[in-house]
């Protein structure tokens, strides 16, 4: 059992302010002195890095859909652990998903799995008595959900505070705090940078969360919305382990034996408690990471066996799911940072490199720009070291994106368009690789602009369902748009850190300079049906195009 004082932040619907007020929620009670949490349900990193630059540790995901609704409560307590408040930023509507499966993986799902009481953010500026109405049926759509009380957000005037208040009070929905027009700043800074303003620890961001803070503490009521999180009960089940995770997981295959599906609604062995403390948090020297030494010089031994792994991310935030570097550490390596957007060099001793799906593609010119560093990927991607590339690193890894010179590691071209390709897709490797064997299953996301040319290699990285095959594999790369939970498959960390443990593979001989691999030539594009509860649009690249992303 896990006592965790904890409340989700939703709403009726994107756009009513829950974002801000979550991340002020945090960084009030942090302010105080008090231990503090953040997690976004869905696989957004950006809500996800504010919400920890506001909590002082990192942000994390609850993500049913990538992981599997039997590890949200496990993941929950492991990244809880020693809190004072754990606040869960809903995604879009309380009822709402992003695969039209609400009762699987939309915000009242994971507030029903994780027993937290819920608190409704409502723009209110056209509302009136008609609030009663919207605040009662969302109480009673769904009796596994506690509603515990409105946040009014946007209120007009005193008198129009009166007529909300005294509606609710009619149907005896408590309201926790009431924010006037202009009272939450519009200081978060742009989407398109995603989480790099907190991974850089920026100026900026750090005085947007302040100010969020600040407003929350004068409009709300801290202490009846601490109450309400200590009322949550104790959470019964195991407290999810990377070191557990791995033990309990599919053990390495080997080319001739059957392979078993990597799907997140798979039964998995128990947890237990233990290792809890995030990879690195807000503040933290990040003992686990270092960056800055010149890696061009002969690639040392694995240090007593652990071989370093660099990860891609800033000091405040890494470009992927925390986990993923908690499982990497657990399965051996020591787990070393490097930014591609500042950084020239890659750690000292490098021996594996993992590029995640959180950098943004609004960096490109920057990714670009860094011409020392693209050398040395390239060199070491040719050399034969195993490097895993998710969401920009795909392109990043290729010859350019809209005509912006990039690595050269892969013979791929890509351009920026107008509309968004975003969704989940559940995906089977076709081809053995440093991340999966042929035929492992797993659920990924992806949200990109860019469009590959030619979309994958010779050999794909992953196929699916009404896609043509996606993403490059070449001796010990793996690059691709879709992004990965470890925590779905913690063999996916074994299997990495073996390979930088083992070096390039004998059999692969020298490349001089910056040859490029050869890649089949380009598909032609095919046309996917929508999906039935979302608006889609066809893509050129094979996929569909969500017209509205997951953010909330």
């Amino acid at each position: 059992m896990t006592a965790q004082p904890r409340l989700v932040v939703s709403a009726p619907s994107s756009g009513h302010g829950k974002t801000a007020i979550a991340v002020g929620l945090l960084a009030a009670v942090a302010a105080r002195g008090l231990p503090a949490a953040g997690f976004k349900v869905g696989p957004d990193h950006t809500d996800a890095a504010y919400l920890g630059l506001a909590a002082g540790r990192t942000g994390r995901n609850l993500d049913p859909r990538l992981v599997g609704a039997h590890l949200v409560a496990p993941l929950f307590a492991h990244g809880a652990a020693g809190a004072h408040l754990a606040v869960i930023e809903g995604a879009m509507g309380l009822f709402d998903s992003l695969t039209g499966q609400p009762e699987i993986d939309g915000t009242a799902a994971v507030a029903a799995a994780l027993r937290a009481p819920v608190v409704l953010v409502v723009d209110v500026a056209a509302m009136g008595n008609s609030i009663a109405a919207l605040v009662h049926g969302f109480r009673m759509f769904d009796e596994m959900v506690h509603l515990g009380g409105v946040i009014l957000n946007r209120v007009a005037s005193p008198r129009h505070e009166q007529i909300l208040r005294t509606a609710l009070d009619d149907i005896g929905m408590p309201v926790l705090g009431a924010l006037r027009r202009g009272d939450l700043p519009a200081v978060l800074p742009a989407r398109a940078q995603g989480p790099v303003p907190v991974a850089h620890r920026s100026v900026d961001a750090a005085r947007a969360v302040r100010r969020l803070g600040e407003a929350v503490s004068a409009a709300l009521d801290v202490d009846r919305l601490l109450a309400l999180a200590g009322s949550a009960p104790a959470l019964p089940g195991p407290v999810w382990s990377p070191r557990e995770a791995l033990a309990t997981s599919v053990p390495a295959w080997s080319p001739g034996d059957p392979v078993p599906a990597w799907s997140p609604g798979d039964a998995v062995p128990g947890w237990s408690g233990g290792e809890h403390g995030p990879a690195w948090t807000s503040g933290d020297s990040v003992p686990a990471w270092s960056s800055g030494e010149d890696a061009g010089a002969e690639r040392s031994p694995a240090r007593d066996g652990r071989p370093v792994i660099a990860l891609a991310g800033g000091a405040g935030a890494p470009y992927t799911y925390v986990e993923n570097a908690e499982l990497l550490t657990a399965a051996g390596a020591d787990v070393a940072v490097f930014d591609p957007l500042r950084d020239e060099a890659l750690p000292a001793g490098v021996r594996g490199l993992m590029i995640g799906a959180a950098l943004p593609e609004a960096f490109a010119e920057e990714l670009s720009a860094n011409r020392r560093l693209c050398n040395l990927v390239a060199r070491f991607a040719h050399e034969g070291w195993p490097v895993v590339a998710e969401g920009v690193g795909l392109p990043w890894l290729g010859r350019d994106l809209d005509g912006r010179q990039m690595c050269g590691v892969l013979d791929a071209s890509a351009t920026t368009a107008e509309q968004t390709v975003a969704g989940y897709r559940d995906a089977t490797a076709p081809t053995a690789s440093v991340l999966a064997p042929a035929g492992a299953r797993i659920t990924g996301y992806k949200q990109h602009r860019a469009v590959v040319t030619p979309r994958s290699g010779q050999a794909a990285a992953w196929t699916w369902a009404g896609g043509s095959p996606e993403g490059f594999v070449w001796r010990q790369v793996h690059a691709s748009q879709l992004g990965l939970h470890w925590a779905a498959a913690p063999e996916i960390a074994r299997r990495m850190v073996a390979a930088a443990q083992s070096g390039p593979p004998a059999t692969a001989a020298p490349v001089a300079g910056n040859a490029i691999p050869p890649q089949a030539a380009a598909p032609h594009a095919m046309v996917t049906p929508g999906t039935a509860g979302r608006a889609v649009v066809p893509d050129i690249e094979g996929d569909t195009v969500d017209v509205a992303g997951p953010s909330a």
